[in-house]
């Protein structure tokens, strides 16, 4: 299919405003989506208030290093989703580990490790990711480990925004935005156009850049 041939489509203010919604539901800005609903009139879902505030919850505990508090509210948002979904069960529970780490709670965290990460050892490919979270103990300073990125606030962002889309999945919701699949689409139109023009042509795609002005 030649890109080209959508270069005169017209797009709409209504279907903009709609992505910009579904973005903003997607990713719990409650408050953002309500001030846009105001001014545009785009309608809110009445039926996903509470699945908002309660995925917003969820998030937000696993961003403040409150990795068990998310797994005890997932388990009442949706009671088998962590059962069905391994490994990001074993993320939140490493969270959790690494949380009692940090804290210097070395004790805490060899006892959780014992009692509750160890049934996933007996599964290869979690073997490593044991041994790493393990290893842990042995520094002084974890942050200044070569695992420090098991600490760091990136991880526990692609965690929180792993178990959003699995939880947007449970409930029979998009895992990803019609934002996010524009701009998968535009990064393959480019990639098309820059072959077929040279790579000088189009300098690569920023969605910051591209909402400047």
């Amino acid at each position: 299919m030649d890109p080209r041939q959508f270069e005169h489509s017209v797009v709409d203010d209504k279907d903009i405003h709609s992505i910009v919604m579904s973005y903003l539901l997607h990713n719990c800005f409650n408050e953002t989506a309500d001030s846009l609903a105001s001014c545009t009139g785009v309608k809110l879902p009445a039926d996903d208030r509470d699945n908002i505030q309660r995925r917003k919850q969820i998030i937000h505990f696993v961003l403040e290093m409150k990795a068990l508090k998310a797994v005890e509210l997932t388990e009442q948002l949706a009671k088998d989703l962590l059962e069905k979904n391994k490994d990001l069960h074993f993320d939140l529970l490493r969270l959790h580990f690494v949380e009692l780490v940090c804290a210097r709670k070395c004790n805490e965290a060899i006892e959780f490790a014992k009692t509750i990460l160890a049934p996933f050892g007996t599964v290869q490919k979690y073997v490593e990711k044991l041994e790493d979270a393990m290893a842990l103990l042995a520094y002084d300073d974890p942050e200044k480990s070569p695992l420090f990125h098991l600490l760091s606030s990136e991880y526990r962002q692609q965690v929180a925004d792993d178990l959003n889309r699995t939880i947007l999945e449970h409930t029979n919701q998009p895992s990803y935005t019609p934002m996010e699949r524009i701009i998968q689409h535009v990064t393959v139109v480019r990639q098309y156009l820059t072959e077929e023009n040279g790579k000088d042509a189009f300098p690569p795609f920023s969605l910051k850049d591209s909402l400047k002005g």
